[in-house]
This record gives structure tokens, sequence and C-alpha cells, in this order.
């Protein structure tokens, strides 16, 4: 556990996180029998129960669930100011706790190895998850998402290319069906249609001469995981509505065909966001200073307030 002085608060937080102990004990390096003694110390000494334990499940009490909302953003502060001391330091070391979706971790992946690379004093911790979260809560120190899912209150560094969205199929099934010419034609197909972490059923939207249209596509098959909605295309079973960069390799092979492509204009691309604090970790201004790095090679754009939300884009 981190030898800051605050080991019984940061037991509870890694407890909260992982809603186990075991979990947590293994995440942050000590024996679960410990970390269960730091926790049980402070209730005892604090007079409440935070954590309701089953042999089965542990979950925060209400006055536990209180609590942590109360000392995450506390500790986080602790911790930038733990980091900003080290940053005088000439080696930039510790670990950098970033949270992104698992198709925005596949494209910065380039850029992770070389700041590993160039930082060899560094962690990496990268935690890849559908839902959007609260990274201060959740004691993450970044973020990576597309940059219309950016919470308002954070700031975000743009980086890479931007996006654009396509509706793919394959050869086979467009030798069975006539490509749709306007979105209203994907009403007379079958769609392979995207469930959000949310639960809900994402509308695909597109936007042509100032239009914007939105459509619940429909079909017999309902799935949330990139690389399985590529599977399917592929085999024929519908049309699916990706990122370019998910089906660049698919049109380059011939594996997929790309249609509506004048329905899908260029988009935001992804952001690493982090709050806005005075006191950066010496590790996330390492990253910065790369992604700046990278942006000036393309000339394009620099660190900016994340845009107005259009919708829950993944």
């Amino acid at each position: 556990m981190k030898a800051t002085g605050l080991s019984e608060l940061e037991a509870v937080l890694a407890v909260a996180r992982h809603r186990s102990f075991r979990a947590a004990a293994t995440h942050i390096g000590v024996s679960t029998s410990a970390l269960s003694h730091a926790v049980a110390a402070l209730e005892a000494r604090i007079g409440v129960r935070l954590f309701n334990r089953t042999t089965r499940s542990v979950s925060l009490t209400e006055a536990g669930a209180q609590f942590v909302d109360t000392i995450a953003p506390a500790l986080s502060t602790i911790r930038v100011a733990i980091e900003q001391v080290g940053s005088f330091r000439d080696t930039v070391s510790g670990t950098l706790r970033i949270n992104a979706s698992a198709g925005a971790a596949k494209q910065a992946m380039p850029l992770f190895v070389a700041f590993l690379q160039r930082y060899p004093d560094m962690k990496l911790d990268l935690v890849t998850e559908g839902r959007l979260i609260d990274i201060v809560v959740e004691g993450f120190d970044a973020g990576i998402r597309l940059a219309d899912t950016v919470p308002q209150d954070m700031i975000a560094v743009p980086f890479g290319d931007r996006q654009r969205f396509a509706v793919v199929g394959s050869p086979a099934y467009f030798a069975r069906h006539k490509p749709p010419v306007t979105p209203a034609d994907l009403n007379a197909h079958r769609c392979i249609r995207t469930r959000m972490p949310s639960g809900a059923i994402y509308q695909w939207e597109f936007e042509r001469r100032g239009k914007a249209v939105r459509i619940d596509a429909k079909g017999a098959l309902t799935l949330d995981e990139s690389d399985l909605m590529l599977a399917a295309a592929r085999a024929g079973l519908g049309l699916t509505y990706l990122t370019e960069w998910n089906v660049a390799a698919d049109l380059e092979a011939g594996t997929l065909v790309r249609v509506l492509e004048d329905w899908t204009p260029p988009l935001d691309g992804l952001c690493l966001y982090y709050p806005g604090r005075r006191h950066v970790p010496a590790g996330l201004r390492a990253l910065i200073e790369m992604i700046r790095e990278c942006a000036d090679e393309r000339g394009a754009r620099t660190e900016r307030a994340p845009p107005k939300r259009k919708g829950a884009r993944r």
C-alpha cells in the first residue's frame, strides 16, 4: 500500500472500487488480511460501518457511499500534490492510471508504447470498459474517449486523426440486397444493432449538407463489442456501423464494402482528458507533451475544452 500516511483511506477507496477485498488487495499490492485490518481499524475508530460484508459480496453502506464520495476528490488532490513534489526530480516516474474504452485504448497503444520507451521509470495502469465513469472518484489520473463523450468539467487534449463512422456489409450480403442510398433505406435492411454500456440501443447517426438523421436500426442481432460486430458483418448477417479505424483493414481486403459514405462526415476524434486543476502529475504532463509533439507534426488541434456532447458514441 502507498506510504502516504493515508493508507486506511486508500484501502477504503480500493475496496469500494473493486467491490472485493481480495481484488483490492491484489491491485494495491498487499495481503487481503492487511487490507481488511486497515479498513476494520478505520471503522472502529470512527464508529461507523462502511461496508456490508457477506461470504459472496462486499458493498458500501449508505454511510460508506457518502464517505467515499467525500474523500475521493480530497485524496486525488493529495496524490497530485505528492506527484507535484516528485516532479522536481530529473526522472519522470510513478504510475499513471488511465481509463478508456476498448476501441480508444487500441488506437492509443502506439502512443503508450512510445511513452513507456521514452520514460522507462514510468508504469502505465490502463483499464478498459465501455461505461463512462467519474475518473476522479474511481481514482484515475486521466481518461481517453471520443471527444463528444468527454465530460464538460474536464480538460480535453485531442490527439490522433479525426474520426468518421462507416456503414459496412459483406459482398455476400450485397449480392442479396440492394445497397442503401439514403439512411432511410436502412429500414429495408438487416442491421447489427449496438447495445451501449447503459443498456440502451444506439441509434445510427448521419449528416449531409447540414441535415442530421438518426436511425433506429432494425435487425435480429444485437451486440456490444466491435470485433463481434465485424465478425457478424463478414459472415453476411447484416450491416454494421463502426468507426473507419475499426473497418479499415476489412475495406482494404475487400471482406467488407462501405455504403452511405457521403452521409458520414468527419467528427472530432479521441481526447485524453483530466480534471481541471492546477497541479498535474509529472507522468501525465509528460504524456500530454508527447501528444502535443504528435499534434505539432500533423499541424493538428490544440488543448481545449471538450465540445458540446452530441450523443453517446463509443
